[in-house]
């Protein structure tokens, strides 16, 4: 091949059209990241078991309670160094799965995932939230198997419309339910400290659900965990 030829393919594949991303498109890992690159106004879309999934525009009865889990998980952070908190955030989980999960929390340094050399998140963290419209989201089916099949440590799902709050914890290749106890708290299996009111959250009440996690902070469990987080 000559040097004329060479330039012409250059060319060709330079000024090749990028298809945009639709909802139900199967595409390999790479055509999903290639077509998502190309729509700067895109927002969110998912690669899910090969299938994309784009969100719609969001409404306040999504907004809304997802800055209630990141004003949890980032005061349980701030009380935390080495953990990070991270807001809509591509992960790579495998060849054909690239999620955008509503919130995320992981141990920065020697956890489950690591920062690629472009920005991006590989590997299952340690914990992810998802708000979910209703119990018939893809968020319990698919994405949770996803998760689970990934070793996504805890993955919580806040059905809103359902007034529920699911808490798995991954033991064994399975996700088991944890439930609150007589308080009505959640406390992470993973993350010693982070403790949730349940009833609180659901109700709006940010008061009670930063109370409780004050005291999940206070506890020597966290501070146990403090010392492990810190280098050296």
């Amino acid at each position: 091949m000559n040097i004329v030829q060479e330039e012409r393919q250059a060319q060709m594949r330079t000024t090749e059209k990028i298809l945009p991303l639709e909802n139900g498109d199967r595409l390999t890992r790479q055509e999903f990241e290639r077509r998502y690159q190309a729509m700067p106004h895109l927002k969110k879309a998912e690669l899910i078991e090969g299938v994309v999934y784009m969100g719609s525009p969001v409404r306040i009865t999504h907004g809304n309670p997802h800055a209630h889990i990141m004003g949890w998980l980032f005061n349980y952070s701030l009380a935390t160094p080495g953990v990070q908190v991270a807001d809509n955030t591509t992960v790579r989980l495998d060849f054909d799965n690239e999620p955008q999960p509503d919130a995320l929390l992981r141990i920065a340094r020697e956890g489950q995932s690591t920062i690629s050399e472009d920005g991006y998140l590989e590997g299952a963290p340690e914990l992810i939230v998802e708000i979910a419209t209703s119990s018939a989201s893809y968020d319990l089916r698919d994405k949770l198997q996803v998760y689970r099949r990934n070793r996504c440590c805890e993955y919580l799902v806040w059905q809103v419309a359902d007034r529920r709050f699911d808490w798995f914890q991954w033991q064994a290749g399975e996700y088991l339910t944890l439930s609150p106890d007589p308080e009505g708290i959640i406390r992470s299996q993973v993350f010693p400290g982070l403790w949730l009111s349940v009833e609180a959250l659901l109700n709006g009440d940010l008061v009670e659900v930063r109370r409780v996690l004050e005291i999940g902070l206070a506890t020597t469990e966290h501070a146990t965990f403090l010392r492990q987080l810190s280098p050296g």
